[in-house]
């Protein structure tokens, strides 16, 4: 248990932390999702779409700490070779 004024204040901020880390890896997940389904469905446009606001929130949760940078990079790189496996599938 904490006992100094600045390690109470710690112990908040970290829970505060905890909650908005959280929620911002939730929406990532979400976003996934959403575009795995338009890859499953096998739509091009859709999925090119959910590519792009899915870029936008790992980049966004990269730059706010919640993820590494590299992280974020690498789940980019796999999101678009899905991407790119299904529109050479659909020439």
């Amino acid at each position: 248990m904490a006992h100094s004024l600045s390690a109470k204040k710690r112990i908040r901020q970290n829970a505060k932390r905890r909650i908005i880390n959280r929620a911002r890896r939730s929406q990532v997940k979400t976003q996934v999702k959403r575009f795995e389904a338009a890859v499953a469905g096998g739509e091009v446009e859709s999925a090119s779409e959910q590519y792009r606001l899915v870029v936008k929130k790992l980049d966004k949760t990269a730059a706010g700490g919640t993820m590494h940078k590299k992280t974020a990079a690498r789940k980019k790189s796999r999101l678009a070779a899905r991407l790119n496996s299904l529109q050479a599938k659909k020439q």
